[in-house]
């Protein structure tokens, strides 16, 4: 999602304050010791953030900062020993005999709102290319070329390339500049000449033009930018 600036951070209880807390110290000890074995194991930097525990178990927060510097909590696991106890939960094992469960919360954008929220902030609306909604828009320098671009569309749409057609009767400098102010990575202008040749020319958002192309490079050029993330 291009949220490279983040710590992982172990929240745990505050020793202090005993009475925030359900639950044994039996299963708050094994909790706690789960969370911080397995980030051992995978080799993760974290910080440990005492009093940051939920009331029934601790946490492994994963601290997010935006472009602007702000800290967000988004993703969190949490190992919970207790609220199975609470609502008596129990399985079969394979011994016939019954076993309590270890529940593990696990929300990984947090929640979606704050997390589609902070996403838009942070890239300026420039998702990545396999997220974006719109991943082109054809852009016919005049009417007479909107079937053509209507043809291209439908040829992307078989390799599961969203786009869009730009029908208005407008300039094609104006399309180019409110495509580009709506975020949409790639533009398809179509002319004269990518009518005779059967190709597109193409621009990037944010980096110009790209040349042209026939629509089989172009479906490279786009899986290849989507493979990469």
């Amino acid at each position: 999602m291009g949220f490279d600036n983040f710590t992982a951070q172990i929240s745990l209880r505050d020793p202090n304050t005993p009475d925030k807390y359900i639950g044994s110290d039996e299963n708050w000890n094994a909790a706690e010791h789960a969370i911080i074995s397995a980030t051992q194991e995978v080799d993760l930097v974290t910080t440990t953030a005492y009093g940051e525990a939920a009331f029934y178990g601790p946490k492994l927060d994963f601290m997010i900062k935006d472009a602007l510097g702000r800290s967000w909590q988004l993703g969190t696991i949490q190992v919970d020993y207790n609220l199975p106890e609470r609502f008596q939960l129990e399985y079969i094992g394979s011994d016939n005999k019954a076993h309590r469960p270890v529940m593990i919360h696990r929300a990984p954008f947090g929640s979606m709102e704050r997390f589609i929220s902070i996403l838009i902030e942070h890239t300026a609306g420039k998702f990545p290319l396999w997220l974006t909604p719109d991943q082109f828009m054809v852009l016919p320098v005049s009417e007479r070329f909107n079937d053509y671009a209507k043809g291209i569309q439908t040829e992307l749409a078989r390799y599961d390339i969203r786009g869009l057609v730009d029908e208005r009767n407008e300039s094609i400098g104006k399309k180019i500049r409110d495509t580009e102010l709506k975020r949409i990575p790639y533009m398809l202008i179509i002319g004269d000449k990518e009518v005779e040749q059967n190709t597109i020319s193409v621009r990037r958002q944010g980096q110009g033009d790209l040349g042209s192309m026939t629509l089989d490079a172009f479906v490279k050029v786009v899986e290849a930018e989507i493979a990469e993330g």
